[in-house]
């Protein structure tokens, strides 16, 4: 592929059958459907770990996380191992972000010639607090994880995101002066993160009497898995809303942000195209997880099912044939996708990360069988998870408790766990067969709380680790809140 532009936009949290190109009955989102229908849209996407750290730094190198050993967001990428930006400078092609990365720092060497407006860990150091596990702590402020107000309106995120979109099309038009010089822009915006607080004009495209029933409530006799639970009793976010009517407030807000967030990507996509620039620019959108958006009665993310640990994966752009594309992939494919999209070979860069290229999955046969993988040592968990998606099978492996067994064709909500059914105990064996290719659980399992546990030693005991980091949501870098400047 010869050398050309592109363009990484990351969400935070975006379930991807909250779009309207997905398929959704509610949810408004133009641009994104617009991106969707001038490129291959890959309907079986997946997050490396459903959570905001070690997703990021395994999209940043393309190994997984107990490759990186990055577990969870106590531990934030810092640039080692060298991820695909360092191939991109090292390549002479220009890199720069804007807006949320959740690294530690701008000072580290991350990847990027210039970090603007960076969102990073709190302190360098991030939830500390959430690294303690077995048994795991509560938050330290005690804080709702949702924020304090729920509805329309402005937040800090809100205000975030306008200025990373006003930055980003400043930025474009000024690329637009060097054509001679290729580029490669990474774009993280925060929507539909909590806190759910979405701009007005987009909170009232969903009338509170229109809205989807989540599935699976507890209330209704739904009983959870046990590791699941132990996630539920952690955040308890479903009852802490004041009242029925502000929890159905947490989901126009949820889809409201999916809207602002479709705007804000709009606005980028219409700068590249008004910058001349659409015809040589591949343009990638995703998220780092999705969201229970109260499915099991459950916020956040954090749990290895679909509505949890799938991300939205569009690729458009030169030479991108329109498509839907059912073959698994995760974000661990934008490594290579990265380095053909600029024109560089990504086959001396792979060593040991398992990833393809969009753009050869995406002209390629269906390949129904591709393994994908998940797994969770964070927040909430006493226990590692692991997930593992191969066909029509998704199995979840969690230590020290029993294991769950979906058939996606027939069952593609999750309702009804296989892995106690003994017409399915081969397949049980065969899915963990493959969870074993790819890692020793148990070892994984203790690796991770080992290096947590001598990380909160290092910085000072169990005592101090429980006062470390934000409750909730990131602040927002106060630089992030000032006018715009010229790039």
């Amino acid at each position: 592929m010869p050398r050309q532009n592109l363009v990484v936009i990351m969400s935070d949290e975006h379930d991807p059958r909250v779009m309207g190109c997905a398929g959704h009955p509610v949810a408004q989102t133009p641009h994104l459907d617009a991106l969707a229908a001038r490129g291959t849209r890959f309907t079986q996407a997946y997050t490396p770990s459903p959570i905001c750290v070690p997703a990021r730094a395994a999209f940043a190198t393309g190994l997984r996380v107990h490759q990186t050993r990055h577990w969870d967001n106590a531990m934030p990428y810092t640039g080692a191992p060298r991820g695909w930006g360092y191939v991109l400078q090292r390549h002479r092609v220009r890199v720069e972000s804007i807006g949320k990365l959740h690294y530690r720092s701008d000072e580290d060497p991350a990847g990027f010639d210039l970090e603007h407006i960076p969102m990073h860990v709190v302190g360098g150091h991030g939830m500390v607090w959430a690294s303690i596990r077995d048994p795991y702590v509560s938050s330290p402020n005690g804080k709702r994880m949702l924020g304090d107000r729920i509805g329309g309106g402005e937040s800090h995120y809100t205000s975030y995101d306008r200025s990373v979109t006003e930055r980003s099309v400043q930025w474009l038009q000024a690329a637009a002066q060097q054509p001679q010089q290729p580029f490669v822009l990474y774009v993280g915006l925060v929507a539909p993160h909590f806190p759910l607080i979405a701009p007005q004009a987009f909170f009232d495209l969903y009338p509170l009497d229109h809205l989807p029933t989540p599935k699976l409530h507890p209330a209704d006799g739904y009983q959870r898995h046990p590791w699941v639970q132990d996630y539920a009793a952690f955040m308890d976010n479903e009852d802490q809303f004041e009242s029925p009517e502000e929890r159905l407030r947490a989901f126009a807000a949820y889809y409201g942000l999916c809207s602002f967030l479709d705007h804000n990507v709009g606005q980028i996509l219409d700068a590249l195209r008004e910058a001349g620039l659409e015809d040589s620019t591949t343009v990638v959108y995703t998220s780092d997880h999705g969201d229970n958006l109260g499915t099991r009665g459950l916020w956040g993310k954090s749990t290895l099912y679909q509505e949890s640990v799938r991300v939205p994966m569009i690729l458009a752009g030169p030479g991108v044939a329109p498509a839907v594309c059912d073959t698994p992939v995760d974000l661990l494919d934008l490594f290579p996708t990265i380095l053909e999209g600029t024109g560089i070979d990504p086959a001396p860069e792979m060593g040991e990360r398992p990833g393809r290229s969009l753009f050869a999955l995406a002209a390629g046969a269906p390949q129904p069988e591709r393994v994908v993988f998940s797994e969770y040592h964070a927040a909430g968990s006493n226990t590692a998870g692991f997930m593992v998606r191969k066909g029509r099978w998704k199995f979840h492996y969690y230590v020290r408790h029993r294991p769950e067994l979906f058939d996606l064709d027939d069952d593609p909500e999750e309702l009804h766990d296989l892995a106690g059914d003994p017409a399915h105990s081969g397949v049980v064996q065969a899915m963990e067969a493959e969870l074993r290719r790819i890692c020793d659980p148990e070892a994984v399992d203790a690796l991770a709380k080992a290096d947590q546990a001598a990380m909160i030693e290092r910085l000072g005991g169990q005592a101090v680790a429980a006062t470390l980091g934000s409750g909730g949501a990131t602040p927002v870098p106060t630089a992030a809140l000032v006018p715009a400047v010229s790039v």
